[in-house]
């Protein structure tokens, strides 16, 4: 580490507070607040704007420069050359695998898959229109009632198959959460399938008759998980690591991954694209909602447009936009009005001056809405299909932190601005 150091003065005192300098591989140094209190002072920052939570070697963001590196891995090589379990190895382990240690990390996850039967019997306490994240945030956390041999997050072993049993068995889950929906059996998971094949097939298949996935649909799909696999401190990542810092069991953690998800303004964006989309009804009315975007008095703005954290180009949404014309060639949908809009949508927004100067470009979630529906897949399964990805972040991410040196239960701090004391009066004295 650096031995500069950063120092802080008061405009009201002498008093001068010196705080050591950390420097990352990548990206900007920070300074090292921990021994502030000592002083009687904390550094105030709702929504951790410029507060680094945790030191982590998993992912990268550069958001000036559209940068997303998982372990050092640009995420366009990873979405072009892999396929999702080589990348949540790699999330979890921090390199590539070979082709042995590859095999024997799909067969153990393979072997996982299938739920407790009793979970089975979990799904028919929900109501039939049950949100699937209802049902997966209720589900996955139950899971710590039946893996008791795998709920001690400070035991190696058990945090390798609790790792394996939640990248599994989330798919499951999901999936089954759908056929619930929808009224349908549950299709159980099938060996001779890859992951996302897997997936596929208990989302669509049902016992009536034979059901292959379409590798080319299935691809997209892949490179969806991979592109959602992981990103950095976000606010889901952030909660499981603030769960996990108490010790509390893996399947837990990963339950407050989800439920923290599951907020609109977190993993409803994709959802909310088609919303969108679907309200714009006619690419007829494109010029109307265009000159309603750009209007700062109308109060309107255009889902799937620029990042928080990404200025320029999103990484993956150059991906996903290719990955979203592969599919649309495969299933002759270019017709269809809602693709029709969307494509319309996004022609004007890569030419418009507009757009261009102030950054609004399209970002990956106006392009996974597209693809997911493509596939056949409901907007209520949206949420679902990003938190089965990012389970494989999630763990990772839990996985280090659990494992680090010193490790700390999260404590933040706060400004109170609430009354000063004040003695209790008796009721009748009120």
């Amino acid at each position: 580490m650096s031995q500069r150091t950063a120092k802080i003065t008061f405009s009201d005192s002498d008093q001068t507070i010196e705080l050591p300098v950390l420097e990352g591989t990548l990206g900007n140094d920070v300074i090292d607040i921990r021994t502030l209190g000592n002083h009687g002072y904390f550094t105030f920052d709702p929504g951790f704007i410029a507060t680094a939570s945790c030191a982590s070697s998993i992912t990268y963001i550069d958001g000036e420069a559209g940068l997303l590196y998982y372990r050092g891995y640009p995420i366009e090589q990873l979405a072009q050359h892999s396929d999702f379990m080589e990348v949540a190895y790699l999330l979890l382990r921090g390199e590539l695998p070979t082709a042995q240690q590859k095999a024997e990390f799909v067969a153990t996850v393979r072997h996982h898959t299938m739920l407790h039967d009793q979970m089975a019997t979990f799904y028919r306490g929900f109501r039939r229109d049950a949100h699937p994240m209802a049902v997966m945030v209720s589900m996955v956390g139950a899971m710590s009632a039946f893996y008791h041999d795998s709920s001690n997050p400070f035991d190696p072993e058990q945090r390798d198959v609790a790792a394996f049993r939640l990248l599994a068995k989330v798919p499951t889950i999901a999936a089954w959460s759908y056929k619930y929906n929808q009224g349908q059996p549950f299709m159980y998971p099938q060996n001779r399938l890859g992951y996302t094949e897997n997936f596929l097939y208990m989302m669509f298949a049902t016992p009536c008759e034979a059901y292959e996935p379409n590798p080319i649909l299935a691809r997209a799909l892949d490179r969806i998980l991979i592109l959602h696999a992981d990103h950095e401190q976000n606010a889901s990542t952030s909660t499981v690591r603030v769960a996990g810092s108490s010790g509390a069991n893996p399947f837990a953690c990963i339950a407050a991954g989800i439920a923290s998800l599951w907020g609109p303004l977190h993993g409803g964006a994709n959802e909310a694209v088609l919303k969108m989309l679907e309200d714009i009804g006619d690419v007829s009315r494109i010029g109307e909602v265009i000159a309603r975007a750009k209007d700062k008095a109308s109060g309107f703005r255009l889902m799937g447009f620029g990042h928080r954290v990404y200025k320029n180009m999103d990484p993956r949404a150059a991906i996903m936009r290719q990955t979203c014309y592969e599919v649309l060639d495969e299933l002759g949908l270019h017709d269809d009005p809602l693709f029709r809009i969307a494509l319309k949508l996004e022609e004007i927004a890569l030419q418009d001056d507009y757009f261009i100067q102030k950054r609004l470009y399209p970002n990956v979630d106006f392009y996974s809405g597209i693809v997911l529906r493509a596939l056949g897949i409901p907007t209520s399964m949206f949420t679902a299909i990003f938190a089965l990805a990012r389970t494989a972040g999630w763990v990772a991410q839990w996985h280090e932190m659990v494992s680090a040196e010193g490790h700390k239960i999260a404590r933040p701090r706060q400004l109170y601005t609430g009354p000063t004391r004040r003695d209790y009066v008796p009721i009748e004295l009120r």
